[in-house]
């Protein structure tokens, strides 16, 4: 503790020295429009589910990437956001902010208002302690030790609630804002009192067992949202701060976060879940899926009108993913192997014959929506089973067993097992394998349950990876393709995939400050990932689609440009539980009162 309290008063010390620049030019933004109803009201549950518990509520280390994350990370207050419809920068936690001559620093005002959930004050100290916690080897997460050692370059104070952050490379100011504010990079900051006692012997101020002691322990946060019960296994449940939670003084925050509790219970089947929501123990139910939205909504609760549809289309970025291959496995690392694997591999199939049309395909592995980022004219690989036979022959696969799958003169069938989450997925996997045959190809499905199926992506034991990534404003390389991530457990390098010529560019990439310039580069980065084919492109979701109990409320104009989920608590979208229209509902129910079905489709950012 001594330690620790030591190394506090040295960063603390350092930091109160720094001087503010006198010629700073603040700025704000409170005059874009608000996002939110004034009709919404506060109150009520909302039930939902989840397949699996997570492994950890810690946001970083080993499992922490888990079905949860989002809201003890990703969707609690950044220093600024973008707003939802016009783009511009908004305020969260800093009110103003202000950038350096040479491009790599911005200021930022803290709202002095801001208070973790346990009531304690958010100051310039718990951004220093970011740095601490971010950097140290005991949170066991080799990414955020990389990006906050050396993408990070400092955090100083100069007030209790004025800060600057330093980064390595010169950046455009909105690039700046955008790295600094990427939900996924955890520049947030860190409760530097909750970690006050801790046992830090190796002197970098976090506890030696961080992992360990840490691991079903949730910290104080700055979201209206914390963790108040969890029932190991079974559920967990986030309460609302209250109506004096800090942010309600900001606009945008106003008429937003309107549940009083969150309840997320396991249920580790989804039709298992349904039938639960359709008894009405759940509030929602998503129906992206194409097999519930066509042909689960038949039955009484949906043609009674107690449950309604909701279809809202988005403008949000597409991430990596598709099918991924762990070039360290045998034959992978074979190009010819891959790219036979990649022309074998019926994604368009499968969204027309298995996903009814909804879904799209995916251009490029990087994803979709990046702007002058993405390749103009990048269009994903057709299905070509007699193009594949022709690569799997170059790679020796010239012989036929009698089930019909190529063998090479060593006797090796060519088999590879794709691994995937969820039991859903299922069918569509399904069709890739029989898809496969064509080409003597065959792929085995791994089913590996929830959280697990990332662990042991992350721990790279899979051959084939069925797996789709978030996606941020730029498109990511450094994780997935940078030499620094290949090889090496618990980073998102799914491939394993890295040559020095992409290590350049990406290195390029990372530092370049002239929009063209970085603009080329993504598209000479984009080029050579499809060269290596080591992803092959699968499909995306421009949309959410839900169904809900009556009761469950929003306005007329419910989504954004970035709504992801139209019923996710921390979301852009607003709506809210109305608990007397839930008590009438219930009891029209009970006497057999019936409602005409609705179904509302809100298109305004649909592309």
């Amino acid at each position: 503790m001594y330690r620790f309290a030591l190394i506090s008063l040295l960063f603390s010390g350092l930091a109160q020295a720094a001087t503010l620049p006198s010629d700073l030019q603040w700025q704000s933004n409170w005059q874009d429009p608000v996002f939110a109803s004034d009709e919404a009201k506060r109150g009520g549950t909302l039930r939902s589910y989840m397949l699996s518990f997570p492994q950890t509520l810690r946001s970083v280390g080993p499992d922490a990437n888990s079905g949860i994350r989002f809201y003890i990370m990703d969707g609690t207050p950044k220093l600024a956001q973008r707003h939802p419809n016009t783009g511009k920068w908004i305020p969260q936690l800093a009110d103003e902010w202000a950038f350096s001559d040479d491009y790599k620093t911005a200021y930022f005002k803290l709202n002095p208002k801001a208070k973790w959930s346990d009531g304690e004050a958010v100051t310039a100290d718990d951004y220093l302690f970011m740095l601490t916690y971010y950097r140290s080897k005991d949170i066991i997460d080799p990414w955020y030790n990389d990006f906050f050692r050396n993408s990070i370059e400092s955090v100083e104070k100069f007030d209790d609630y004025t800060i600057s952050i330093t980064v390595s490379e010169p950046k455009s100011n909105d690039e700046l804002m955008v790295l600094l504010n990427t939900p996924s990079h955890g520049l947030q900051p860190r409760p530097q009192h909750y970690f006050a006692n801790i046992n830090d012997q190796n002197g970098d101020g976090m506890d030696d067992n961080f992992v360990r002691k840490y691991n079903f322990k949730a910290e104080p946060t700055t979201s209206p949202y914390y963790i108040s019960k969890i029932n190991k296994g079974r559920s967990i449940t986030f309460k609302h701060v209250g109506d004096d939670w800090w942010g309600y003084d900001n606009k945008y925050y106003q008429n937003r976060f309107n549940v009083d509790k969150l309840r997320i219970k396991v249920i580790r089947d989804s039709d298992i879940a349904r039938k639960h929501f359709e008894k009405g123990k759940l509030d929602t139910f998503a129906m992206v899926l194409p097999q519930m939205w066509h042909e689960k909504t038949d039955s009484e609760p949906f043609t009674k009108g107690y449950i309604q549809k909701f279809w809202g289309f988005n403008q949000t970025p597409q991430g990596a993913g598709g099918l991924w291959m762990n070039t360290s496995m045998p034959l992978l690392n074979d190009i010819n192997v891959r790219k036979g694997i990649t022309f074998a591999t019926d994604f368009d199939g499968m969204i027309k014959n298995v996903l009814r049309g909804d879904y799209s395909r995916k251009p490029h592995a990087m994803g979709f929506g990046h702007g002058d980022y993405d390749l103009p004219d990048a269009k994903a690989p057709a299905f070509e089973p007699e193009l594949a036979i022709g690569y799997f022959e170059a790679a020796g696969f010239t012989n036929i067993g009698p089930d019909g799958i190529r063998v090479n003169k060593n006797g090796e069938r060519l088999s590879f097992k794709i691994t995937y989450g969820y039991n859903i997925w299922t069918p569509r996997i399904a069709y890739l394998k029989e898809q496969a045959k064509l080409a003597g190809l065959e792929l085995n499905l791994n089913l590996v349950d929830g959280s697990a199926a990332f662990k042991y992506i992350l721990e790279k034991k899979h051959q084939l990876a069925f797996l789709n990534m978030g996606g941020g404003e730029l498109p990511a390389y450094k994780e997935y393709f940078h030499s620094s991530n290949a090889n090496r457990v618990q980073t998102n390098n799914h491939t394993n995939y890295s040559s020095p010529e992409l290590d350049r560019k990406i290195e390029a990439f990372k530092s370049e400050f002239d929009a063209d310039k970085k603009h080329q580069l993504s598209k000479e980065i984009q080029k050579a990932i499809s060269n290596a084919y080591v992803i092959v492109p699968g499909y995306m979701v421009p949309y959410t689609r839900d169904a809900h109990w009556r009761w469950v409320k929003f306005p007329n104009n419910p989504m954004t440009k970035k709504t992801g989920a139209m019923f996710n608590i921390l979301g852009t979208s607003n709506f809210w539980i109305d608990t007397e229209l839930k008590q009438q509902t219930q009891l029209a129910y009970k006497e057999g009162e019936t409602f005409e079905p609705v179904t509302v489709i809100d298109d305004r950012y649909r592309l």
